[in-house]
């Protein structure tokens, strides 16, 4: 009974120490990976392509879910305000909703489900066909040559999915309570352009949609480049970013939150 009870204990400890282990070299990679990030701005096409795989390919799902995710919180907010009488206040709830909240968390998850996992993929598989030891053969450096480019083209890509994701929600509220229901749309608009404040809202949205950029950015370049060399190892690496990403924008996001309107 005691030896189970001791090797219980010492399992705990190596696996907290692995962890630790693993979260030094991926700040490590980081920091390296900032001192190299320069060519990403000399050769502007490579992270310009990078932006379009991140980016735009990830178009149709975002415009898609933030118009769906607008219909519905036109539908849920409309039945609660009308128990209050304050149906014309939909617009600010919906706006509200998306810019401060739902915008930046949905379009980051879904982010990290499309973009994130497709980049640890493409760097994991360059990385068991042997094409970053190539490289470094070659005197290229594969941190600034491929993971650069990918970390920088989703850290842009995310701000604008975001917004992009909170505009077409806006238009499925829209939609659905001015369009389908009657609201009046003057009201509609009026009451979310008075009660929406830039400073406060929109830009606080920003910042949380350039933080969840950087964090899937960052886990996805990282979990590819330190993949195991096989099929396997990359297929778990893949489901890693998936996880431990949606995961730290659920974190990140409490934190954020915390810290921006305690006041």
């Amino acid at each position: 009974m005691l030896d189970r009870f001791l090797s219980f204990f010492g399992f705990i400890g190596e696996r907290a120490i692995a962890a630790v282990w693993r979260l030094g070299f991926a700040a490590r990679f980081f920091g390296m990976l900032l001192l190299l990030s320069g060519s990403s701005f000399r050769r502007v096409n490579l992270t310009l392509r990078e932006v379009y795989f991140s980016g735009v390919m990830s178009l149709i799902i975002i415009m898609v879910s933030g118009l769906f995710v607008g219909m519905v919180l036109g539908l849920q907010g409309y039945d609660t305000l009308a128990r209050y009488g304050s149906e014309e206040a939909l617009g600010v709830l919906v706006a509200l909703s998306l810019v401060r909240e739902l915008g930046p968390v949905v379009a980051g998850l879904l982010f990290a489900s499309r973009a994130g996992s497709a980049i640890t993929a493409e760097i994991g598989l360059m990385k068991a066909t042997e094409q970053l030891d190539a490289m470094d053969m070659m005197a290229v450096n594969p941190i600034a040559r491929v993971v650069a480019p990918r970390f920088w083209g989703g850290v842009l890509s995310m701000p604008l999915l975001a917004a992009l994701f909170s505009a077409m929600g806006v238009l499925g509220g829209y939609l659905v309570g001015v369009v389908m229901i009657g609201t009046d749309s003057g009201s509609f608009w009026g009451q979310m352009q008075a009660s929406v404040d830039f400073q406060r809202d929109i830009l606080n949205g920003v910042i949380k949609s350039v933080v969840f950029g950087i964090a899937v950015s960052w886990i996805a370049v990282f979990e590819g480049y330190d993949s195991d060399a096989t099929a396997e190892g990359v297929s778990r690496a893949t489901t890693r970013t998936v996880v431990t990403s949606s995961l730290a924008i659920l974190g990140l996001d409490f934190i954020l939150t915390s810290l921006m309107f305690r006041g």
